[in-house]
């Protein structure tokens, strides 16, 4: 089989959640390859597989990722991942994190201002 791919993908096995269809309606995976561009995942059964598009999410690696499905096959499912990507944090703590630098850099800009620094 002639492989399409743009970039190598990497054998792995690890454990994700795809958000499928209705926000909040998800289903346990494992990812069976990945790469900077999409994946494999392997689901537990074809009940209820996405058709166009899923978020996937890979705790272990932290990241999640907004992707459309380009095959699937018995319960395999073969995606590419979205420009966007990755989609959410994998917890509220990176958000949280990520708002609280941002609000640091601006304090910072105003002390500097208050100080005449600039």
């Amino acid at each position: 089989m002639h492989d399409r791919r743009e970039s190598v993908r990497n054998k792995v096995m690890l454990g994700g959640i795809a958000e499928i269809g209705e926000p909040g309606t998800t289903r346990d995976c494992i990812v069976r390859n990945i790469s900077d561009r999409g994946a494999t995942i392997e689901f537990s059964n074809v009940a209820g597989l996405p058709k166009e598009q899923l978020s996937l999410r890979i705790a272990r690696k932290g990241r999640s990722f907004m992707a459309r499905v380009i095959w699937w096959r018995d319960n395999f499912v073969g995606v590419a991942f979205r420009a966007e990507s990755p989609v959410e944090p994998v917890s509220d703590l990176e958000e949280r994190l990520r708002k609280s630098e941002i609000k640091k850099r601006q304090l910072q800009r105003k002390i500097d201002d208050l100080l005449g620094h600039r």
